[in-house]
């Protein structure tokens, strides 16, 4: 018998739709039908699918349709995030980030986040293709804002741990609290697998990692959240990890597709 659910897929009606902006006439009705078939690929019964379709009329955006889904898999949550030049072509995007990630989502999330890296089948790390970042709109004058601060407790994780939850929200950077050092640190995508970086790198003292990673040996800048700004804008960076001047705790400035940043910080 497969160890698949027997009824994991959800009907269309049940996918809740939100819109934000100018949707095009069966934006909604599509993005339901999409969502619903990607959840076939779910391990577990789904409990709840909310999809986020948006559009701004800005004519510097690059990519102004984003639509994002929400997947409740028993529990567990997983989230996918797609920007395009069209609804349309967002939506078919969100629909293959979807697939990929609730088919990850079974027992390779036990396994990793059981802390047990050693018996941990890393397949879905090997098929998965290195993927380019989400495309935000570059600076091309006016002023550019802070338009989003999210504070959170971060999670104490193993590399190996925030790398599958990194890549089950769909997110290009993760900032978690490292669980053999205690170290504020950031993992994200390198060109050979996963990078991490660190407050104060302990290059010796990380655990049992299974995932190709390296880890940067310079420690992250000290700086005020404006020069940490500063330092974005001038080196054309997707974010900027650093260690926050007023706390001493690692904090993310990051773009946003709107041409705007945003920033993330611990909420203690």
């Amino acid at each position: 018998m497969s160890s698949r659910h027997a009824s994991v897929r959800l009907d269309p009606r049940e996918v809740r739709v939100e819109t934000r902006g100018a949707i095009p006439p069966g934006a909604v009705d599509n993005a339901r039908e999409v969502v619903a078939a990607a959840t076939s690929f779910a391990h577990e019964p789904v409990l709840f699918a909310r999809v986020k379709l948006s559009a701004t009329a800005d004519p510097v955006v690059f990519c102004p349709c984003t639509a994002q889904a929400n997947i409740d898999v028993s529990g567990r949550f997983v989230r996918a995030q797609a920007v395009a030049e069209s609804m349309h072509q967002a939506i078919l995007l969100l629909g293959d980030r979807l697939r990929v990630r609730l088919r990850h989502a079974g027992r390779d999330g036990e396994n990793l986040r059981g802390r047990r890296p050693e018996d941990a089948n890393i397949e879905w790390r090997r098929s998965s293709p290195h993927r380019r970042p989400l495309p935000y709109s570059p600076p091309i004058g006016g002023k550019r804002e802070i338009v989003r601060h999210k504070a959170y407790d971060l999670a104490w994780a193993t590399p190996d741990e925030a790398a599958f939850d990194m890549e089950q929200s769909d997110y290009d950077f993760y900032l978690f609290t490292e669980a053999e050092t205690g170290q504020d640190s950031v993992i994200y995508h390198s060109r050979d697998g996963y990078r991490l970086a660190q407050i104060a790198p302990t290059l010796h003292s990380l655990g049992p990692v299974s995932i190709p990673l390296t880890v940067s040996s310079v420690p992250a800048p000290v700086l005020s959240i404006g020069e940490a700004v500063e330092r974005l804008e001038t080196t054309g960076m997707p974010f900027i990890f650093f260690a926050d001047a007023s706390t001493g705790r690692g904090s993310v400035v990051y773009h946003r597709y709107g041409g705007h940043y945003g920033i993330i910080t611990p909420s203690k």
